[in-house]
């Protein structure tokens, strides 16, 4: 939507031609935050203070713009790349820390790998680790809620080299048959860790296509484009909750960043690839256009990102001195006996009191 000079053009513009300027500020400091949050969840696993970390550089428009749609009740099933959604459901930041550093401001209390976040009431169902699941559960649990009657929609979310996983077709031929109303996204950040998108891909031109040939309707869009994935979301939320079944969606981006904190782009792809960045930088593209409306500045940007790097920054340091790998403050072993069953059976009654507790 949002063309080189930073203007909104086309017929989907009309989709956003009611927004409220303040929430488009609202999403560029989101941006800022999730970013933010980011770097310095990098920096830590850099000094040895957290095991593991994926950052969603470059993503930020894409998870920022779509849960600014969404309704309490409705359900993401994300895969490990999409913490802006918490971020923009204003999920508490200690706790989204907390859960990287599994201390106890962990809400999972370190029974989830770094990154793998589990926020039922935020509409963020339980990250799993094998690629594929979330798309098959989102599918279900929209099939569920139709008989429910609760009127809340399910998303699933998808990575383009996951789309080679079985759970992908098997989560489009059902939502074909069943009709749920579910949003499917697939984010084409164009590198599957080291594999680029067009091994993914095949002969198919887009991912988009695959899910129109199991009749579903889909679109590509600009990830970068927080207007873009602004105007489409709303348009697929109310057909979705409208009752008229699936839809699929294909963001396309590009991951800035490495896949993970072990991984290193530089092996197989060029080194000065990533300062191109491909589509421009969601966050500069969305200052652009917020400027040219007279509703931002670039003072106001600088002070913004002073603002935030310093809530974020204290937010941190507090979450830091519950425990880290630096210096760990391990919980009570008293807690792997909890969650386990809904009643603690015998055994395990008689194996936590041998323990001491």
């Amino acid at each position: 939507m949002l063309d080189d000079s930073g203007q909104a053009v086309g017929a989907w513009a009309d989709y956003i031609a009611d927004i409220d300027p303040a929430e488009l500020r609202l999403g560029l400091r989101n941006m800022l935050k999730m970013r933010i949050v980011d770097r310095r969840l990098l920096n830590a696993q850099r000094e040895g203070k957290t095991s593991f970390y994926l950052q969603c550089t470059g993503e930020e428009a894409i998870g920022c713009a779509f849960q600014r749609q969404l309704e309490k009740g409705d359900m993401n099933f994300p895969t490990y790349r999409q913490q802006s959604l918490l971020v923009s459901a204003e999920y508490p930041l200690d706790w989204l820390m907390g859960q990287v550093y599994s201390n106890s401001c962990d809400p999972a209390e370190g029974r989830q790998l770094p990154v793998m976040h589990s926020a039922k009431d935020y509409g963020y169902f339980s990250v799993s680790g094998n690629l594929g699941t979330q798309y098959v559960q989102a599918v279900g649990w929209a099939m569920a809620n139709v008989l429910s009657g609760d009127g809340n929609i399910a998303t699933g979310w998808i990575g383009d080299g996951a789309t080679a996983s079985n759970d992908f077709h098997g989560a489009l031929l059902c939502a074909s048959v069943y009709q749920p109303p579910v949003i499917l996204n697939i984010v084409n950040n164009q590198w599957a860790i080291s594999t680029y998108t067009g091994v993914a891909s095949g002969a198919a031109r887009t991912y988009a296509a695959r899910a129109r040939g199991y009749g579903i309707p889909a679109l590509r869009v600009d990830g970068n484009d927080y207007l873009a994935v602004t105007a489409v979301t709303r348009w697929a939320v109310k057909r979705a909750r409208s009752g008229y079944g699936p839809v699929a969606i294909e963001w396309f981006t590009y991951r800035v960043s490495a896949h993970s904190t072990s991984d290193d782009p530089s092996a197989y792809r060029p080194k000065d690839e990533a300062k191109e960045w491909p589509l421009g930088d969601p966050i500069g593209r969305l200052k652009q256009y917020l400027i040219l409306k007279n509703e931002w500045s670039e003072e106001r940007h600088v002070q913004a990102d002073a603002e935030i790097h310093d809530e974020v920054t204290t937010i941190q340091r507090q979450v830091e001195s519950h425990g880290t790998l630096v210096d760990p403050q391990p919980p009570s072993p008293v807690t792997i006996f909890k969650g386990v069953y809904a009643e603690m059976p015998e055994h395990l009654r008689r194996q936590r009191q041998e323990m001491g507790f």
